[in-house]
C-alpha cells in the first residue's frame, strides 16, 4: 500500500534538487525562456514561502511553494510530481495541503501562473475551484500563460 505524507520541509534536499532539475527540463521542453516563470531554490528559502514536499512511502515524489505576496494572496509556484509518481493524486494532495496552509495564514486568495500546454496541471486547478484571471504581480501578458486564482479564508464562505 503506498502511503502519501505531507509537509513543510526545507527545498534544498538532493531529491528536491533533482524534481526542481526534472521541472525545469519538462517546462524548457514545452515553453522558450521567455515564457517560463521558474525560481530558484534559494528564493524558496525566504521565510515568506511555504515550502511543501510530498513523500510515498519516505521517498520525495513531489513538491510545491506558496510564496507570499505580502497584499493577502499568494502564489503557486513550482508545483511538481515525479513522473513516476503520476497517477497516485500527489498533485490533488499537494494542493489541498497548499490551501489548508493558505487558510492557516488568513491569506484571501491563491493565485498562479500555468503553461497552456499543460492539460494536467489545468485541469486539477480547475477541479479545485480555480478561475482565470488577468496577469497579476510583474507578470505581463503571454498567449502561452494562463493566469488562475481562487478566493480563500473567510470572504469564500
Amino acid at each position: 500500500m503506498t502511503t502519501i505524507t505531507i509537509a513543510e520541509e526545507a527545498p534544498r534536499q538532493p531529491a528536491i534538487l533533482r524534481l526542481l532539475e526534472l521541472s525545469d527540463a519538462y517546462a524548457a521542453s514545452l515553453y522558450p525562456a521567455e515564457s517560463n516563470h521558474l525560481v530558484d531554490v534559494s528564493t524558496l528559502e525566504k521565510p515568506t514561502v511555504s515550502f511543501l514536499v510530498a513523500r510515498s512511502n519516505g521517498a520525495i515524489v513531489g513538491c510545491c511553494a506558496l510564496v507570499d505576496a505580502g497584499d493577502g494572496t499568494a502564489e503557486i509556484k513550482r508545483m511538481f510530481v515525479d513522473p513516476e509518481a503520476r497517477g497516485l493524486k500527489v498533485g490533488k494532495g499537494l494542493l489541498a495541503a497548499l490551501e489548508a496552509r493558505a487558510e492557516k495564514l488568513g491569506l484571501s486568495a491563491i493565485r498562479l501562473e500555468t503553461g497552456i500546454y499543460q492539460p494536467e496541471a489545468i485541469g486539477l486547478y480547475r477541479s479545485f475551484g480555480y478561475v482565470e484571471r488577468p496577469p497579476f504581480g510583474s507578470y505581463l501578458p503571454d498567449p502561452l500563460s494562463l493566469f488562475m486564482e481562487k478566493r480563500v479564508g473567510p470572504v469564500a464562505e
